[in-house]
């Protein structure tokens, strides 16, 4: 083999490997879709539950906010994730459930959740495939984008904010009035 085919076989591989990350505009979910279905390791700040939570298993039940985040521990997911936790009551009166999903393993959120007194369940995207699915991904810092999406009770995607800002109250309110337009 050549010395140019040495360099040029890794090349186009880290192309392609650029590639698998991109998500075409056609491929993004979109409110009034269904929300793709998951499964994946979670965490409360009692337990760590190894089997997984599945969003299918929740439909139907409650509607669904999906909190994608960066990290554990961190500054302003811990502010988002403690807005949440002051406002779990008014939520849960709109009829929400909350999933809050991020890369960090199940033993961290458990302790995060346990520090912080997290009523809700954390999910552990490791690989970030969930992530990727909801365009909540962000290959440059390798972490979750802070998105939400509520999923509503037949299973569709009813609301998407793919810039929520956890300091902002406009972001949270705007999240409550789509919760109570779809308030089962």
């Amino acid at each position: 083999m050549c010395a140019r085919t040495y360099l040029v076989v890794p090349l186009l591989a880290m192309f392609l490997l650029s590639l698998a990350g991109t998500v075409n505009a056609q491929d993004s979910v979109k409110v009034g879709e269904p929300a793709p279905d998951f499964t994946l390791p979670a965490a409360t700040k009692d337990s760590i539950i190894r089997a997984g939570v599945r969003l299918a298993d929740r439909v139907g039940h409650n509607n669904v906010i999906l909190a994608f985040y960066p990290a554990d521990w961190s500054g302003g997911c811990t502010k988002q994730m403690c807005t949440i936790r002051d406002n779990f009551a008014s939520l849960s009166d709109l009829g929400a459930e909350i999933l809050a999903i991020s890369g960090d393993y199940v033993f961290s959120h458990r302790e995060w959740a346990n520090h912080y007194d997290l009523q809700f369940t954390l999910l552990s995207d490791h690989n970030h495939a969930v992530a990727k699915a909801y365009q909540s991904y962000n290959p440059q810092s390798g972490m979750n984008r802070r998105t939400i999406y509520v999923v509503d009770v037949t299973g569709k995607v009813a609301y998407i904010d793919r810039a929520y800002d956890p300091g902002s109250e406009l972001s949270f309110n705007q999240l409550k009035t789509a919760l109570e337009r779809i308030k089962k």
